[in-house]
């Protein structure tokens, strides 16, 4: 039986864990999609990996309260790859879709870069603030669909120096840097060899790729850099693209 799955932050269950208070759209989706009454089976999920069944006690129109009987493992369990993707800003509705499927493929975070061919150019802080409610939501909805108890963290939108020194710190063994490009890459499993890599901040440029300045400016900061054969992808292809093939290669997507 497929679950029947709602989200709720950790601060929305009691202190002693025994109940939980789902909020005014989960409530209504509970009641009026769903259509569950007192007594039904429902799971909970905290967005920080950890699930739990539930049995509803009350319902309105602004709140729902259940009772939690168990904590379960999640629907689905998480990749054991960390996987940052790194994504240049993207016009339209092209970056809600990376976010969407990158969630769903099993990313832990999404940044969203400001790079010198970005598509897009945020006017101000309001605007900025919007958008990153908006991709949230789209995780969290992403995060429900595919099973996931934990929701990716979507950052508001950095400058790509900002990235790189964020970054700085990133490296040993387990960890990789990969910016993919069009041109002066090598294979992504060149990059991987035989290392046991665990930790991956994948960076993917826009439609008019990155400049020569960036790609070099990558290198100086110790980022691998990546070319996906022959032919030329949109961007928001591109992305979906890489998360796939670094889930497959290290992840569990095979």
């Amino acid at each position: 039986m497929t679950r029947r799955r709602f989200f709720a932050p950790p601060s929305s269950f009691a202190v002693d864990r025994q109940s939980v208070r789902l909020d005014a759209a989960e409530a209504r989706h509970l009641r009026d999609v769903l259509r569950l009454h007192r007594g039904d089976q429902a799971y909970v999920f905290d967005g920080e990996g950890k699930e739990f069944q539930c049995a509803v006690a009350d319902s309105s129109r602004d709140y729902a309260q259940l009772s939690v009987m168990a904590e379960v493992q999640p629907a689905r369990q998480e990749s054991p790859l960390d996987l940052t993707l790194a994504s240049a800003l993207l016009k339209g509705e092209k970056f809600d879709l990376v976010v969407q499927k990158a969630t769903e493929l099993g990313v832990a975070r999404v940044l969203p870069i400001i790079t010198e061919r970005a598509d897009i150019r945020l006017r101000d802080d309001g605007e900025t603030n919007k958008r990153v409610v908006r991709w949230q939501r789209i995780a969290l909805e992403a995060a429900k669909q595919s099973g996931r108890a934990r929701v990716p963290d979507v950052a508001p939108p950095q400058t790509f120096p900002f990235l790189l020194q964020s970054c700085s710190g990133e490296s040993g063994p387990g960890s990789l840097k990969v910016m993919f490009s069009e041109r002066d890459g090598q294979r992504l499993d060149e990059s991987i060899k035989s290392r046991a890599v665990t930790r991956v901040i994948a960076l993917v440029g826009s439609e008019g790729g990155w400049t020569d300045e960036e790609i070099a400016q990558a290198q100086q900061a110790g980022w691998a850099i990546v070319t996906l054969g022959g032919r030329t992808l949109r961007a928001e292809t591109a992305a979906i693209a890489v998360v796939a093939l670094l889930q497959n290669l290290l992840g569990d997507l095979n």
